[in-house]
């Protein structure tokens, strides 16, 4: 008598023995594949020496959906990475070798491979749908877990965030390279930009309003990576701020800054000093004349409607920092992206390594990160203290930064910030002066600028600033036919420059 399950599987129409057929499993659901696809790039790299060329960047072991085509895969890369012969005899013996030739069905399944195919023409095409299927099975296994994670009681949602951010970051990366092109399509790019910088009266870059440092780099460029580093009390923050403070102000431009060291209210408390003049530990302790609040009312009207867009998550991660990035540009078409500073971000995930490793990681990430969204990014950093011991006048220097010379690798500006009055050697500099040192510039000149700093209200204008940075800025409108010339004997910068510079901010 049969059991009761042989009975349940010929009263469903199943027969016991037979394969089941794919129709037969319609409600339910199988990983995407392309089996067929996969064993048609198998026997094409066995039948041709040089088909491995064409899919060796789009083709992993792990993106093959059997163990065995993997398996397969993997030998056939050993055997071109050794620079052998690869074919079906040499393929065999590396399986035989590895102990793994019964295990893909013997030498007699590697010859039904290479029976199967006429011609190598459409390899490239074929790994193309191989790679798409991985992709669509890493999706799948990414949601999974994070639909997993979510109905957990416990989960912390940003965390759950971070981490989906950073693994479908890793599956981008790891799958999508861009294309190398050709020097016809490359040239008639470059000649284009040139025309348009031709056309155009203004910068093809970011101004920032410090004369000379404008006309040194032509406005910051997209996608380029700049590195401005000091000692602490230097002034880093106060520089980015003002440099901020005269893009969205002053040029309508937006601009996103992230702030890993101080709150957003403390930035803006020091913006809104800077604009009414008015000491910054006057408003912190709310000591303020009728005169003084009435004109804080009517000059920081401007930074109301500025496009400053600032974020004060601590301990921000690479991976929040380019969700985060992502958005304000799709959203508010952010210009240029700041960053206070670099040695306080965090990679999280499943990152193993020391910290100058995790360092240049978040380098190249945001070297990436600039590419992608075609801004500038302008990181801070800090340096090592080696500085304070050298003898001499204590400037800073490449070697200087800290934690990882990856760095100034990926950098393609590094800058340094130093004000020689700190340190109390030269007696004859001014107690305002503030040299801005470029010291590397991939795509121009290296310079050494002077700049004044404002220890009263945390600000960085130009040295002889004439108190025109006002047309400055109307002449950078939409529309305008005005021309920066070098010859310009006037320069700008942010407003209210007569200030006495006497305090500590």
């Amino acid at each position: 008598m049969a059991d009761s399950s042989t009975y349940k599987a010929k009263k469903s129409g199943l027969s016991l023995g037979k394969p089941i057929l794919a129709s037969e499993l319609e409600t339910g659901k199988l990983p995407p594949q392309a089996v067929d696809v996969e064993e048609a790039v198998l026997g094409s790299l066995m039948l041709e020496k040089n088909a491995l060329t064409a899919v060796i960047d789009i083709l992993h072991e792990e993106m093959f959906y059997k163990l065995a085509h993997q398996n397969i895969f993997s030998a056939i890369f050993k055997l071109f990475s050794k620079d052998e012969a690869v074919d079906l005899i040499t393929i065999a013996n590396e399986l035989k070798n590895s102990g793994k030739l019964e295990s893909i069905g013997g030498a007699h399944f590697l010859a039904q491979l290479t029976r199967r195919i006429s011609s190598t023409a459409n390899i490239e095409f074929h790994a193309r749908i191989i790679q798409q299927k991985y992709v669509q099975r890493e999706l799948i296994r990414v949601s999974t877990v994070t639909v997993k994670d979510a109905y957990e009681d416990d989960a912390d949602v940003f965390t759950l965030l971070d981490s989906a951010e950073a693994s479908l970051f890793e599956i981008s990366q790891r799958n999508f390279r861009r294309e190398s092109e050709k020097m016809e399509t490359l040239v008639s790019k470059a000649i284009t930009q040139i025309e348009t910088a031709m056309k155009q009266d203004d910068f093809q870059g970011v101004p920032c309003g410090l004369t000379d440092l404008d006309r040194l780099t032509g406005g910051w460029q997209k996608s380029d990576l700049i590195i401005l580093a000091a000692r602490p009390a230097m002034g880093k923050t106060a520089c980015v701020l003002s440099m901020a403070r005269n893009i969205a102000v002053d040029f309508r431009k937006g601009v996103a800054f992230f702030s890993l060291e101080m709150s957003s209210v403390q930035l803006v408390t020091r913006l809104i000093s800077s604009e009414s003049e008015i000491p910054s530990d006057l408003l912190r302790k709310g000591e303020l004349d009728e005169n003084m609040w009435q004109g804080l009312e009517s000059k920081i009207e401007s930074l109301v409607d500025a496009p400053l867009f600032i974020d004060d998550t601590p301990a921000l991660s690479i991976f929040e920092l380019r969700a985060k990035c992502r958005r304000l540009k799709e959203r508010e078409d952010i210009q240029i992206i700041i960053i206070d500073y670099i040695q306080l971000m965090t990679v999280k995930g499943d990152f193993k390594g020391n910290r100058e490793q995790e360092i240049s990681t978040i380098s190249r990430s945001l070297k990436a990160l600039a590419k992608e969204l075609d801004v500038p990014i302008i990181a801070l950093s800090q340096l090592n203290r080696s500085v304070e011991t050298r003898g001499g006048s204590k400037r800073p220097q490449l070697s200087d930064l800290r934690e990882s010379g990856a760095i100034e690798q990926d950098a393609d500006m590094v800058c340094f910030i130093y004000r020689p009055a700190y340190y109390g050697i030269d007696e004859d500099a001014p107690d305002d002066l503030a040299e801005f040192i470029v010291a590397k510039h991939r795509n121009g000149a290296v310079k050494d600028i002077s700049l004044k700093f404002i220890q009263n209200f945390a600000r960085f204008t130009n040295r002889d600033d004439n108190n025109l940075l006002g047309d400055m800025a109307n002449n950078f409108a939409p529309n305008s036919d005005f021309i920066y010339e070098e010859s310009q004997p006037q320069t700008f910068s942010s407003k209210m420059n007569d200030t006495p510079d006497n305090s500590v901010f």
